[in-house]
């Protein structure tokens, strides 16, 4: 048996046909992980695979994905939630290649909204890999890895989830302290729920330790993003500066600065940043959580805006071309070329 797709779900009665559908003929084996659902996720999952297993939720993703991670008896392992989908209908290249290769470790694009990264998508069984954290759960990283461009998309879903993560990291950070990298994520769920001033302690608390990079540079961006909530633009500004200290710059740092600067009125300032962010390299290999946009387009449309209030037509116009070859049906290129027109 060769490969077994691994799954967790919980009512998901809506999104797992889905799901399914799009892996048709990619596994040996299907293993879904059932942790309580109340509709009819599994009596649907049970026309699929008859591996379907009932397990009690006990508020941790890591110890749901490692119980289907044991049931499974292929050589390879490949995990997926039930709102995903995979773009692609001819499997029989990876097949060739888990085949060929034999990774321990296979990292895959992910397309998360206009979000792109890579995750451990593929793991070798007899390695013994299992998902850490009880929240945001991974892989951590060893042995034999590679790449490999099966893309595997997140799609919209009407499930509510409310303060579940946060609920989940809210009592697990009473019970025992937390990794830099779970501080991280900690940090931002309090920031969806617009509990700045906390999550601007919660961030400042992990990149005062130690942490990954590309998590630290992340953090820096949603704790700029805390600061300005609160009204506080100096720090919001120091905050995406405070990046720099941890690599390579990244475009959506620079757009974001030039953001900060543009709602200030300050044009010639958010250009300088904008016009950085079109020269930033793409880091989505390193496992950065990448918006493409942020080196082309957005920065693009911006500086049209900041050089056409700067009384700089011409460049403004020059932007908007760039622009316009990249994304000629944006809506923004398209109101663009209707004003320039006029």
């Amino acid at each position: 048996m060769l490969l077994s797709v691994c799954m967790i779900v919980r009512d998901e009665e809506k999104t797992l046909p889905r799901c399914l559908e799009s892996i048709r003929g990619l596994f040996d084996e299907l293993v879904i992980v059932d942790t309580g659902s109340s509709d009819g996720t599994a009596a649907l999952a049970k026309t699929y695979t008859p591996n379907v297993i009932f397990l009690p939720w006990k508020d941790d993703f890591s110890y749901a994905r490692n119980k289907a991670f044991g049931h499974a008896n292929g050589e390879f392992l490949l995990w997926l939630d039930a709102d995903d989908i995979v773009e692609e209908t001819d499997f029989s290249a990876l097949r060739a290649f888990l085949k060929n290769e034999s990774p321990d470790m296979v990292f895959c694009p992910y397309y998360a909204g206009m979000l792109t990264y890579e995750r451990e998508r593929i793991v070798k069984r007899e390695k013994g890999y299992t998902f850490e954290g009880r929240v945001h759960e991974a892989i951590v990283p060893r042995g034999k890895i590679l790449r490999y461009p099966l893309f595997v998309r997140h799609l919209p879903s009407e499930k509510q989830r409310g303060r579940r993560n946060l609920d989940i990291y809210l009592k697990w950070a009473e019970e025992e302290p937390l990794s830099p990298r779970d501080l991280f994520y900690y940090g931002r769920e309090l920031y969806y729920h617009k509990l700045y001033t906390e999550s601007a302690a919660v961030l400042e608390k992990m990149l005062n330790g130690s942490g990954w990079y590309v998590n630290q540079i992340a953090a820096c961006e949603t704790l700029s993003r805390c600061y300005e909530e609160s009204g506080d633009e100096k720090r919001a500004l120091e905050a995406l500066f405070r990046s720099f200290l941890f690599g390579e710059p990244r475009a959506f740092i620079l757009c974001r600065a030039g953001d900060l600067f543009f709602r200030r009125g300050k044009y010639r300032e958010a250009a300088f940043w904008y016009e950085g962010a079109l020269s930033c390299r793409d880091h989505t290999g390193e496992g950065d959580f990448e918006e493409p946009a942020c080196r082309s387009t957005t920065p693009l449309m911006q500086l049209v805006v900041c050089y056409w209030r700067l009384g700089e037509r011409e460049k403004a116009l020059s932007y908007h071309k760039k622009a316009e070859a990249i994304a000629p049906a944006h809506p923004s290129v398209l109101f663009n070329r209707k004003f320039f027109q006029e």
